[in-house]
């Protein structure tokens, strides 16, 4: 037997130097929530039935290797949910970090095979929708942009 894959024109990323989707990680509550968004339409991704999972927030004070375990779990569901890799993320915690969370947060995003682009916390942002929907946004215009190949043009 043999298997193919079809994709859509432009599909993607091919070439694993090329940048990933941005995620937003909404560690607030008891359990995260994990947002993406497309041309500022934000949605909350959710597990396929029969891949749940749970996504504890690690307790205040936690080490890397607990905010190590949530990124992970983050970056799986998000790249089940969207079938392509997730590189980048924006955590939003319930409170602003100090130095030492921050570090955490760096040392296990580096470990989850993620670049974060910005830790921020629920009082940054403006008041509305879920923290994670607005961090989405935030993270879909703060991601590096695929190089796109251009045909040459007429000469």
């Amino acid at each position: 037997m043999r298997l193919f894959q079809i994709e859509e024109p432009g599909g993607g990323p091919t070439d694993p130097n090329e940048p990933g989707a941005a995620i937003a990680i909404e560690a607030t509550g008891a359990s995260a929530e994990v947002a993406f968004s497309v041309g500022g339409n934000a949605l909350i991704l959710d597990e396929r039935p029969g891949f749940e999972q749970a996504l504890p927030v690690p307790a205040a004070g936690a080490g890397a290797a607990a905010w190590q375990e949530l990124l992970e779990g983050a970056r799986i569901r998000a790249e089940r949910a969207l079938a392509r890799p997730v590189t980048h993320a924006i955590v939003v915690l319930a409170l602003a970090p100090d130095a030492a969370m921050t570090g955490h947060l760096r040392q296990a995003s580096e470990r989850a095979g993620l670049e974060l682009l910005r830790i921020t916390w629920r009082g940054e942002l403006p008041a509305g929708p879920a923290a994670a929907l607005t961090a989405a946004v935030l993270a879909e215009d703060l991601a590096p942009r695929r190089e796109l190949a251009t045909a040459p043009g007429p000469g």
